[in-house]
């Protein structure tokens, strides 16, 4: 849609939305968005516009009159919260896209979840590292290496003069910029930072936890790029393993019997004591990038242990079983059936087949 200048409120000169440059197309949903051509829009629209179109509108739009401090207090609290919302939104779903391998489409992702933290958090705060990390690793993977160090060198900045900043977020920062070592062939520089992220990760999480296997598998990558495949071999079945537990506790939780009321009051609370842990989109995203790309390399690797094999294909049949696609686990599930044949521990085996019995025994709209 052509914009009438005449129509802009009090002469404000509209901006596009991803490159800060005169606008001359208008969102036709929101219309609170412009840009500067279709390409623009286009751009936006698939990375994250098509998520937060209808969200933007009560951010965007000029307050209404209140008459008391207390209404206008109010408003500007619930504006906070749906701001904070919208940092979590478009960063999880920039991560998401990330691990997908779409960094074209994470950018605009991050640059909106970098707008929403500058205006709650403003210049300065360490809350925007997370948006100079997923604009950094999407430019890794665009390609655009002297970019990647700027939103790198922007970000270590702001962790060096904030002494109370966390582990997680040294442990995100030390992964990109191992990442851009990595990508720059300089491998014994990528180990050390991909190290420090790890001792980062396992102080904030815990050494066997989903959150630190990140650090572990881009290190395996870097040892698989210089031929060193005996500690490649090792790092990916670390990765698989923390996986493999992860889901199946999901699963387990998932796929148990209810107990039977035998009460109220605290024997009845006692039934629900194991909650399920749950994967975030970006999880799910990286969950599927890391175990089939492990998947892969041990499809065409001739001296595989058959227990490796299994268990990265149980995995997977798992990872589909949690996210809902019964074929895919189904196939993943017979595959590691397969595998687990020549494995001499049967218990593998049992465990992957009654994992089977309830793919097949629960229905698809029960998972």
């Amino acid at each position: 849609m052509t914009l009438n200048p005449l129509a802009n409120p009090k002469g404000i000169k509209l901006l596009c939305e991803l490159c800060q440059k005169p606008a001359f197309i208008q969102c036709t949903k929101c219309r609170v968005t412009y840009y500067c051509g279709v390409e623009h829009q286009k751009a936006d629209w698939l990375g994250i516009h098509e998520k937060i179109c209808q969200n933007l509108i009560p951010l965007r739009q000029s307050a209404p009159f209140l008459p008391s401090e207390e209404e206008r207090q109010n408003r500007e609290k619930q504006l906070q919260t749906k701001k904070r919302s919208m940092i979590d939104l478009t960063r999880t779903t920039g991560q998401k896209l990330l691990f997908e391998g779409k960094h074209d489409q994470a950018v605009p992702a991050a640059m909106q979840s970098l707008r929403f933290a500058i205006d709650v958090h403003g210049l300065a705060s360490i809350e925007l590292v997370p948006s100079y990390l997923i604009l950094g690793e999407a430019s890794i993977g665009l390609g655009r290496l002297e970019q990647a160090e700027e939103y790198l060198a922007q970000a270590q900045w702001t962790v060096l003069k904030t002494p109370e900043c966390s582990n997680a977020i040294k442990s995100k920062l030390y992964r990109n910029l191992g990442l851009l070592f990595a990508a720059k062939g300089e491998y014994d520089e990528a180990l050390r930072q991909l190290a420090n992220d790890i001792y980062h990760a396992s102080e904030e999480y815990g050494t066997h936890d989903i959150r630190t296997s990140g650090g572990y598998f881009h290190m395996g990558n870097v040892f698989f790029r210089q031929g060193r495949m005996d500690i490649a071999d090792t790092l990916y079945r670390q990765v698989t393993d923390i996986w493999y537990t992860h889901l199946f506790g999901i699963v387990k939780v998932r796929t148990r019997t209810p107990a039977t009321p035998k009460g109220v009051g605290p024997l009845l609370v006692e039934m629900f004591d194991e909650q399920e842990e749950t994967l975030d989109e970006a999880q799910e995203a990286e969950a599927v990038q890391v175990l089939n790309s492990i998947y892969d390399m041990r499809e065409h690797q001739p001296n595989r242990q058959p227990e490796d094999m299994a268990r990265v294909c149980h995995g997977l049949a798992m990872l589909y079983f949690v996210l809902a696609d019964i074929s895919k686990a189904k196939e993943f599930g017979r595959k590691a059936v397969v595998a687990s044949e020549g494995h001499p521990d049967d218990s593998l085996s049992r465990s992957i087949i009654e994992f089977m019995k309830n793919c097949d025994r629960i229905p698809l709209q029960a998972i």
